[in-house]
């Protein structure tokens, strides 16, 4: 019996993690970073002692928990940059963007630097950000993509996309489909009177 205590004491642990971790992927998602910890360790099923041992601050279970999103976010870029057709390309990683943003709140709060000292997605956004830079440069290029583009107009998008809210998950990813749709075409060059982007076809 007591040689398997240590066992157990390690499944429990990590079982404990787990929870905790499921718990903030659920309430981050769906309310932002500014959900209690308190309410993360209610949710999980666990002592607030627990929570703290397992993540002791904020920005530790914010890293931990958004680390599969960033990298979803740079599998977008990557899919948007590899594009034989850079507009298209570009259009591909609005229309990702937003909805991968729009299925999270956290991690736009979390992308957006609520917690500039995490070091982990700090790299991951300015990695992704670079990249969209990049891609960018190229739409400009071909003449589709308006030239006073900043990534800052990126920024506003994203900020204004997490605004949105409906009843239902699938009424805000709808929503925000359509918000992508129009910012692509605020972002289209003007006189640039070709469809704006096919990029669902390839998604």
């Amino acid at each position: 019996m007591t040689g398997r205590l240590p066992h157990s004491l390690r499944s429990d642990a990590l079982d404990n993690r787990e929870r905790v971790l499921d718990a903030a992927r659920a309430l981050f998602a769906a309310d932002g970073l500014d959900v209690p910890m308190r309410e993360i360790a209610r949710r999980a099923g666990v002592g607030p002692a627990t929570l703290y041992r397992r993540f002791p601050t904020k920005r530790l279970l914010v890293t931990e928990v958004f680390t599969d999103e960033m990298r979803a976010c740079h599998a977008i870029v990557d899919q948007g940059r590899a594009h034989s057709d850079p507009w298209r390309g570009f259009c591909l990683v609005i229309e990702k963007l937003c909805e991968l943003h729009a299925r999270n709140r956290g991690f736009t709060d979390a992308f957006m630097a609520t917690f500039p000292d995490a070091v982990d997605l700090a790299a991951g956004r300015e990695h992704a950000l670079n990249s969209i830079a990049e891609l960018a440069r190229r739409a400009k290029d071909t003449g589709r993509l308006r030239p006073d583009f900043v990534l800052d107009d990126l920024i506003l998008m994203l900020m204004a996309n997490r605004g949105i809210h409906a009843t239902s998950m699938a009424a805000q990813i709808t929503a925000s489909r359509r918000f992508a749709a129009l910012m692509i075409r605020a972002f289209q060059a003007p006189g640039d009177q070709a469809p704006p982007t096919a990029s669902r076809e390839n998604a």
